[in-house]
Parts: C-alpha cells; sequence; structure tokens
C-alpha cells in the first residue's frame, strides 16, 4: 500500500432523463460554460479529478460526434497536470435514442468508449458507468428517472445490463489503451432497521454488493441473487459470461453521504413527516440512519472495513459530500478525511478521499425530480455571479497540500455525532451588543454547534487574547451609515486581521434565514460589501457585490485564527 492519502476532486455531472425533460448537472451549475473552472480546481491542489465525458453530450445523434467540449477540458486538464478518472455515463441512460434496458446497449456503449480511448490515449482511469445499481434503484425501483420502474425486478435488469455495459466498455477500451483501470463507484452504505424488520434490512442491504459481485464474476448458480435475477427475466448466459470472463475493478470507489447509510422502522407514527412506504409485507419508513438510534453506526471507517473485508481489492472514497451549511459541510469532510486513515491505520487499502461537486449541485434535495433551483454549494459558491470560494476550498487545499486543516467550526462535531463538549469549548465567535436580530444569531451559532460569546465592545480585545475569538458580529445600531438606506438591515463581522465583512438586505427578509447566509460567509471568511437579495429555508441565498466601503478603523489584534 502506498503511504500517502490523497485529495481527489469531482464535479458534479448528473445528466438524467425525467419524463419529458432532461437534467444536466454541468449545465445546472454553470460548470458546463466555465473553462476556468479547472485552473481553480488545480489551485486547490487537486491532482487526480473525476471527469466527465459523457456519452449523451458527445453522441447526441447516434454516428454523429461532437468532441468540442470534451477536447477543450481534457487538454486543459492535461496542460495543468491533473489525472482525470473519466466518467462515461453518470446515472444516465445514454443518448435519446438509445435507454439501458435496450439489447444493444451494452455494444453501443463499448462502441463509445473504444472512441474515447482512442481520442484520449493518454487517460488511464475510467468509470464507464457510474454508481450502475445506486442508478438502477432510483430509475427502476423508486421510478424517479427513466424508465420509472416500480419493481425490484426491473432494478435488477438496470443492474446487470449496466455491469455487462461496464465490462465490455472496459475490454474495448483496453484494445487501444491496456493498461487502463477501471475505478468502480458505488454507494455502499448499509441498511439498518427495528427487529422486526431485520428480514428487509438484511436483503437490502446484501443486495447493495450486487453490481461489485456481478464484475468480480461472484454471481453463479450459489450466488443468493441468482435465482432473483433470473426470475427477473434476466438470461442466464448474461450472468454466465460475467462469470466466465470478469471485469473486477482496479479501485472500488465508495460514494458516502450522511444518507448512505439507512434505517427502516415500521413505527410510522413516530416519524409522521416521512412518507411510508413497504414492500408488500410490512409498512415502514426509510430515513437516514444517521437521525437514528443507529447512528453510532453510521461510520466510513466501517463500510470502508466491509468493503475490504469481502473484496480485498484498493478503495478509494471517490463521493464525500454534505449538502448543508458551510460548518457541517466541513466537519463532514475531516471526519470522512479521518475515518479513511483510521481505516487506512487498520490495514485497508485505501488510496484517496474525493471531495464531491466542488461547484455544487442543483435540486438533488429532490432527486433531480422538482426544479426548483435548491443550491448546494461545495468548495466554490456559484451564487454570487463567478465562483466564489468557500471555507470548504481552505480546507481541500490544506488537507491536498499539507494534509491537515485547521478552522473553529472544527472544534465541535457535526449535528450526527454527540457533542460531549461542553458549549463553551471551542474558539467563540463574539457577539457584539443587544437586540432580536442579534439574538438570532445566536440561536443559529447554538443550532449549528458554534461556540458564542456576548461581549460588550470594549471587552471585544480581551477575549480575542484569553480565548482566541475568531470573529465579532454587530447588528444595526451604530452601522448605519450616511448615505445607506434607513431600512436596510446592516451585519458587520470584524475579523482579528482587520479585515471586514458587511453584508446588507431588506428588513423584510426571514430573520433566520438572513442570520444563516451571514454564518457561512464569516466562516469562509469572507471580507468585502454584500447585498443579500434572496433567501430561502435550507440555506438558500443570493448575493450581489457592493461598492466598497471604508474600513471602520476598529481592528482585533493579532491572534490565531484558522
Amino acid at each position: 500500500m502506498t503511504d500517502a492519502l490523497e485529495i481527489w476532486g469531482g464535479v458534479e455531472c448528473s445528466l438524467v432523463r425525467i419524463r419529458g425533460t432532461v437534467r444536466n448537472q454541468l449545465e445546472d451549475t454553470g460548470h458546463l460554460v466555465r473553462l476556468d473552472d479547472l485552473d481553480l480546481i488545480a489551485g486547490l491542489g487537486i491532482r487526480t479529478l473525476r471527469y466527465p465525458v459523457l456519452w449523451e453530450m458527445v453522441e447526441r445523434k447516434a454516428g454523429s460526434y461532437d468532441w468540442s467540449w470534451a477536447d477543450a477540458r481534457l487538454q486543459r486538464i492535461n496542460e495543468l497536470g491533473m489525472r482525470p478518472i473519466a466518467g462515461l455515463l453518470h446515472h444516465g441512460s445514454g443518448p435519446s435514442w438509445t435507454q439501458i434496458l435496450d439489447p444493444n446497449f451494452p455494444d453501443m456503449l463499448a462502441r463509445y468508449g473504444a472512441l474515447v480511448a482512442q481520442r484520449y490515449p493518454w487517460i488511464e482511469l475510467y468509470t464507464p458507468i457510474n454508481e450502475p445499481l445506486t442508478t438502477a434503484r432510483i430509475s427502476g425501483l423508486y421510478g424517479h428517472w427513466h424508465p420509472h420502474g416500480t419493481s425490484e425486478g426491473i432494478c435488477l435488469q438496470l443492474t446487470v445490463a449496466q455491469c455487462r455495459a461496464i465490462a465490455m466498455t472496459m475490454k474495448a477500451i483496453r484494445r487501444y489503451v491496456p493498461q487502463a483501470g477501471l475505478v468502480q463507484t458505488e454507494d455502499f452504505g448499509r441498511v439498518f432497521s427495528t427487529q422486526r424488520l431485520a428480514y428487509q434490512a438484511e436483503h437490502e442491504t446484501e443486495r447493495r454488493w450486487l453490481s461489485l459481485d456481478l464484475l468480480a464474476g461472484r454471481v453463479d448458480r450459489q450466488h443468493r441473487f441468482y435465482k432473483r435475477l433470473l426470475d427477473a427475466g434476466i438470461v442466464d448466459d448474461h450472468l454466465s459470461e460475467l462469470v466466465a470472463e470478469p471485469c473486477v475493478p482496479d479501485m472500488i470507489g465508495i460514494d458516502y453521504y450522511l444518507t448512505s447509510d439507512r434505517m427502516i422502522d415500521e413505527r410510522v407514527d413516530q416519524f409522521p413527516d416521512e412518507k411510508v412506504g413497504g414492500n408488500g409485507i410490512d409498512s415502514y419508513v426509510d430515513i437516514a440512519a444517521a437521525r437514528s438510534d443507529a447512528r453510532d453506526d453510521t461510520s466510513l471507517r466501517l463500510r470502508l472495513e466491509e468493503l475490504w473485508d469481502r473484496y480485498h481489492l484498493p478503495i478509494a472514497v471517490t463521493e464525500l459530500h454534505n449538502g448543508s451549511t458551510r460548518d457541517e459541510q466541513m466537519r463532514w469532510l475531516v471526519e470522512g478525511c479521518k475515518a479513511a486513515h483510521a481505516a487506512k491505520d487498520s490495514g485497508v487499502d485505501v488510496r484517496a478521499v474525493t471531495a464531491w461537486s466542488l461547484f455544487g449541485a442543483v435540486d438533488w434535495n429532490s432527486m433531480l425530480v422538482r426544479q426548483d433551483g435548491f443550491y448546494e454549494s461545495g468548495a466554490f459558491d456559484i451564487r454570487a455571479g463567478a465562483p466564489r470560494p468557500t471555507a470548504l476550498a481552505d480546507a481541500i487545499a490544506g488537507l491536498a497540500k499539507h494534509g491537515s486543516v485547521d478552522h473553529p467550526v472544527l472544534d465541535r462535531p457535526g449535528w450526527w455525532r454527540a457533542d460531549r463538549n461542553p458549549e463553551s469549548s471551542g474558539r467563540p465567535l463574539l457577539l457584539v451588543g443587544f437586540g432580536r436580530l442579534i439574538s438570532i444569531v445566536e440561536q443559529c451559532c447554538t443550532n449549528r454547534r458554534l461556540t458564542v460569546s456576548a461581549v460588550r465592545p470594549d471587552k471585544i480585545q480581551l477575549l480575542v487574547a484569553k480565548h482566541h475569538a475568531w470573529a465579532a458580529i454587530e447588528v444595526d445600531g451604530e452601522l448605519r451609515r450616511a448615505g445607506s438606506p434607513a431600512a436596510a438591515t446592516r451585519m458587520l463581522c470584524r475579523f482579528p486581521d482587520g479585515g471586514e465583512l458587511l453584508l446588507q438586505c431588506d428588513p423584510t427578509h426571514p430573520s433566520m434565514e438572513v442570520a444563516n447566509a451571514l454564518l457561512d460567509l464569516v466562516i469562509d471568511g469572507q471580507r468585502g460589501a454584500f447585498q443579500l437579495l434572496q433567501t430561502g429555508p435550507g440555506n438558500q441565498y443570493e448575493l450581489s457585490p457592493l461598492p466598497a466601503e471604508a474600513p471602520s478603523g476598529q481592528k482585533f489584534p493579532t491572534s490565531k485564527v484558522a
């Protein structure tokens, strides 16, 4: 095993059909038209990048190819010294003129893969199809994406078809690039349950291995899903082909989210806000295990160890992302890196952790089904026009370049872990003055596990020196300056180095939403003046830069600030 744990990167690139529409995350996040994004990624110290060379974008019309977008970006990736892991299908079902259950689908994807290999012979790592089982569940079991199936039979058909396509595509690629490696990604979350539903949890937990078992040639007559696959209408010869000529991944990629580990519970009355489903025998809710009594077993380290015990193949964490407030995003990334290091120290061959959704994602809270424009940022936030680096960018850069990161929000754990430290522990944010809005800022800090200290203006320097306070927030009052609209709410954050952040907004915006937007910017260490244009539930907001204002003249003494 190699000693270093690399930090990889990735851009959200799902391209899926939903009824009569197509959702393209490259377009939704703006990355489609921003070539300079690649320079921003390289600037973080990332040297390996999961990157789309999507079949649907190149061969929109059968037999007609447009390589212009891929050419420009892969050339720039190469110039920047990054190594791409080429993704050919990312939750998609192929161009409009075909689909996964087309009998010719595997051959057609293999033909496209061969063309990619011939055009870019220097690319040596591939993910022909991202998360085949996950795509099959969302498309064939839950009915969200094309072909909108709602049975396990269709889910299994989609899984086998994709795995056959992966195997045939890698064989076609290796005719031109013999050393090409397969990085096979999947969400390997575990399913927990009450005692009554243990049988269902065992079934779903075992099913999570199916795509890897198929590729590894393990689905023979003794496999527990073999008969179920035949009953779903899958041709025995297709299974036999994978057993006779397996396509064992060169590296397994685990995509891990707060929602990856699940809990199913028949006590539906305890979850009035959750959708009730079932299996025809029992009715139950299906929730993130992190919100249940099983949360202590929700651990990336445990999932990595389970993968290693089953396959003994090199592993990378190929997606690690949390669509949440900035503090929780950072905590999730750092916890994931620590878990990967711990698994590696225990003997698991873990190679890398991938910071996913570098430019964010849109509408993933509804699995892309609704078009609400619900944006979750990543290392960069695109809501103020040009991509704006967030605190997550600094964290990724620190991990990539130095193997470590420090920030006051990391003094306490995320909401999914027990907070065993008192609220007074950790470096505090200073809240200056009194009033309704400053009280709401304090409430938001408490909800986000940010240590705070209320302080009079004349006590700021003392607390900075004694407790390493990292910012001071003031609201209204003395912040009203000549020429500013009388009705505007103005909030000022001062940093120890003399830098300032001014956020101005219409007072009709909900105070809780304004406070959370402010805290994101404070955590980012953002300087400058901004107008808060829009706010919404779930940390939704839009900003616009304001003309630079003269500094207030106040400055913290120098202190330890991340």
